[in-house]
């Protein structure tokens, strides 16, 4: 966060040095306003600097998002109907329900993303629970490891 800042002021104070001596330069009549120039895009950089939305703000938004796994789904279930049973817990960003690459036909098996606490109440409330004649598997997605994303690759 420190180096963005650091990085915006910095340019702002190369664009002021160069506004300041360039523009006398090019113009002798200018030269007074050169150094208005360039106080002006150091109080903007600096408010501009100040005021914008530090990364940890984003990271934040992105630590509070929680990925489950989803197990033993009926076949005909679609990422709507998931989306919907998964909502009642908390706000979903996102539904995928694996296919087989070869006939198009869901696996039985996906992955909802959603906000951590919702994630947290959905594993508890929907594991082992019945749903369209099947009992749901929830649980908190693992990442894949380097050698699983190789020879899902080599398929």
């Amino acid at each position: 966060m420190k180096s963005t800042k650091f990085t915006s002021l910095l340019i702002t104070l190369v664009l002021a040095l160069v506004g300041y001596f360039l523009l006398p330069v090019i113009s002798e009549s200018m030269a007074s306003s050169a150094s208005v120039l360039a106080i002006g895009i150091i109080i903007g950089g600096v408010v501009v600097t100040l005021l914008a939305p530090s990364s940890s703000s984003v990271a934040t938004d992105e630590e509070d998002r929680q990925t489950l796994y989803v197990g033993n789904l009926p076949y005909r279930a679609n990422e709507s109907i998931v989306r919907e049973l998964f909502e009642t817990f908390g706000s979903v960003y996102s539904v995928r329900l694996v296919k087989d690459k070869q006939t198009g036909r869901r696996r039985g098996f996906g992955f909802v993303t959603m906000n951590a606490q919702g994630a947290n109440d959905a594993m508890a409330k929907l594991n082992d629970q019945e749903f369209q004649e099947r009992v749901l598997k929830v649980r908190e997605a693992k990442e894949k490891t380097s050698q699983e994303q190789t020879s899902q690759a080599a398929e």
